[in-house]
């Protein structure tokens, strides 16, 4: 049978190289941000040199008003993310996590510096092409599912493709759709789906089009506990299995728990890196961060576990 004729019911999953972890560099910390951070778990560019990287950012500025009245969102920021990471952006809120993503992904404009996505420069680039690039190389998860009720779950999952005027990949949507367990649930449209399930739906539509990258935006800030879970599981199996690469910005540091690293901010800037995370770490350096008890969620259930 040819693959492309091939119907979703028709999956069989070939089997999937391991993944080849790497690290990412931040730029030059203050002496405030030097004090807190932890060198040994924090390479430099040319550490990074020779790793691929997915998106890049150099003195990557952000700014809002003018004169005394300006306000850095983003202040000179480095940043390399290495491709096939699962990456984890915290920081309180106003640290710039959600600007920084955006400018990443070329959602927002730049005030100063420098954004790649791959090899390409897209500080430069036009409206148009922006557009272009973010659909065709690009995978959004956000708070808000973003579904269309009308739809099911398989008709929004390929349904950039369609607009794009794209043929999916069927071998690969139905490899999504499998690690995502979403079989069984292609024909129900969202209304007929719970919060977990709707957000597997637009995990897998960002992961159909094999983007370059994943950016996900407090992914599990709707859900409960349980389905925030899952979810976090599959954005892992994405970077395990899949071979994607993910940036999530996250308030809550059992998400961060999940990720290959973390990056913390803080008034615009990256003050810290923690490589190989786990709840209890992430929590214990935003204690450090933010001298004291940092209001994040999932700090309540930290503590009682």
């Amino acid at each position: 049978m040819n693959p492309d004729d091939r119907t979703y019911d028709g999956y069989q999953r070939p089997r999937t190289p391991s993944i080849l972890a790497s690290c990412t560099g931040v730029g030059a910390a203050t002496t405030r941000e030097a004090a807190l951070s932890t060198p040994a778990t924090a390479p430099t560019h040319d550490q990074a040199a020779d790793v691929p990287l997915a998106a890049r950012a150099r003195a990557l500025t952000k700014a809002y008003g003018r004169g005394e009245t300006t306000v850095r969102a983003l202040d000179a920021v480095d940043v390399d993310i290495a491709r096939g990471r699962f990456t984890a952006v915290m920081g309180p809120s106003g640290s710039g996590k959600s600007t920084l993503m955006h400018c990443l992904a070329g959602l927002d404009t730049v005030s100063a510096g420098q954004v790649w996505l791959g090899d390409t420069e897209i500080t430069g680039l036009k409206e148009r092409e922006l557009t272009r690039l973010r659909r065709d190389r690009i995978g959004f998860m956000f708070q808000a599912f973003n579904l269309l009720p009308t739809l099911t779950a398989a008709e929004n999952i390929t349904l950039p493709m369609d607009i794009a005027g794209r043929k999916p990949d069927r071998e690969w949507v139905d490899q999504v759709i499998d690690t995502l367990g979403l079989r069984d649930r292609l024909r129900h449209r969202p209304a007929e789906l719970s919060g977990g399930q709707q957000q597997r739906v637009a995990c897998a539509r960002a992961l159909a089009s094999r983007p370059e990258l994943i950016f996900a935006d407090e992914p599990t800030g709707n859900l409960d506990s349980r389905a925030g879970a899952e979810v976090l599981s599959f954005l892992r199996e994405a970077v395990d299995r899949l071979e994607q690469t993910v940036v999530m910005v996250t308030h809550d540091p059992g998400a961060a728990g999940h990720s290959d690293q973390v990056l913390f901010l803080a008034d615009g800037r990256i003050v810290d890196l923690m490589q190989d995370p786990t709840a209890e770490t992430v929590l214990d350096r935003m204690r450090l961060l933010s001298g004291g008890n940092p209001q994040t969620p999932g700090t309540d259930s930290l503590r009682k576990s």
